[in-house]
């Protein structure tokens, strides 16, 4: 199962906010917002503050993308 922060992208651009303001606000590193722009995973701590600076929700940020289904043979 795959991680989508394109949620995350939208409502930095909804709120009129650089990726480095982001990371400013919520305290993190811009390396850890260079992983989430490349779909890796990153800490559920991580998260939380993100979530604290944009008074947001995980549903808000992020979303799971199910994994193709395996063609049966």
């Amino acid at each position: 199962m795959a991680v989508s922060y394109k949620k995350l992208w939208k409502l930095l651009i909804d709120k009129d906010m650089k990726k480095k303001d982001l990371a400013a606000a919520a305290g993190i590193s811009t390396y850890t917002i260079s992983k989430m722009g490349k779909g890796e995973n990153i800490t559920t701590e991580v998260l939380g503050k993100i979530c604290g600076a944009l008074d947001c929700s995980l549903d808000d940020i992020m979303e799971f993308i199910p994994d193709e289904p395996k063609e049966a043979k």
